[in-house]
Parts: C-alpha cells; sequence; structure tokens
C-alpha cells in the first residue's frame, strides 16, 4: 500500500462544502458524480492530486449530522501542508477563513489552528525546512 487516498468528512450539504474548499481553501473538485440512492459523490483535494482527498459525505440520519463539526471531539483532525504559510494564511484569511490563533512557529515549522464551515479544527502549516 503506497498511500491514504480517502478520508471521509461527514457535512450538511454538498454544493456548501465544495463551495468551501475549492474557493476559500484552494482545493480542486476532483469528482462529483449522483449515486442511485440520491446521494453524490463529491471528492475535493489540495494541490495537485498526489496526497489524500475528502470524501464529502453529506450526513443521512440523525446520528450522522450530529457528527458534523466535531467528528474528533473538538482536537485538530486535519493537517494541510503549504510551502508559503505567509501566502496560504493571507489568502484563506482573505476569503473568510476563521483561523483560531495567530500563527506561530514551532520546532516542527510554522502553524496555525483554523476552522472550517463546520467547526472542524485544521492546521494550517509549513513544515520546518520548506
Amino acid at each position: 500500500m503506497r498511500r491514504l487516498a480517502l478520508v471521509t468528512l461527514v457535512v450538511h450539504d454538498y454544493d456548501e462544502a465544495v463551495r468551501f474548499y475549492t474557493e476559500a481553501l484552494g482545493f480542486r473538485l476532483v469528482e462529483d458524480a449522483p449515486r442511485p440512492d440520491g446521494s453524490r459523490w463529491v471528492v475535493v483535494e489540495p494541490g495537485d492530486g498526489s496526497g489524500t482527498g475528502l470524501l464529502l459525505a453529506r450526513g443521512k440520519d440523525a446520528d450522522q449530522r450530529a457528527r458534523v463539526g466535531d467528528q474528533t471531539g473538538g482536537r485538530v483532525g486535519f493537517f494541510l501542508h503549504t510551502d508559503d504559510f505567509a501566502r496560504d494564511h493571507t489568502r484563506m484569511t482573505a476569503a473568510g477563513v476563521t483561523f483560531l490563533e495567530e500563527p506561530r512557529h514551532e520546532p516542527y515549522g510554522t502553524v496555525a489552528v483554523f476552522q472550517d464551515l463546520y467547526g472542524n479544527r485544521w492546521d494550517l502549516l509549513q513544515p520546518a525546512g520548506h
């Protein structure tokens, strides 16, 4: 096995999630296909496609909908690497992304926690040496 291909992220609405991930975070829409049950297979991913993509899955029932925005119990659950922290932080802030802290410099790199449109916590991280 070479890589983790997809991670499911439960969302309230396909279209609002696609807009957020493509417009605010700069991801690209890889696939958006209807499924026989009325759902859609929606995949977005950052970069050039060599990393892990997100399968945006609309919550089907009350249990799944209750998990939207809190799939990791309030912990940072997603880590978005960048090769230019200042550029991406500036662009994301201008696009309305909510950062929960000021950028900080750690031994492992420059990082700031932000949240997606549903409240899931992410790290924007430029690893040290990049």
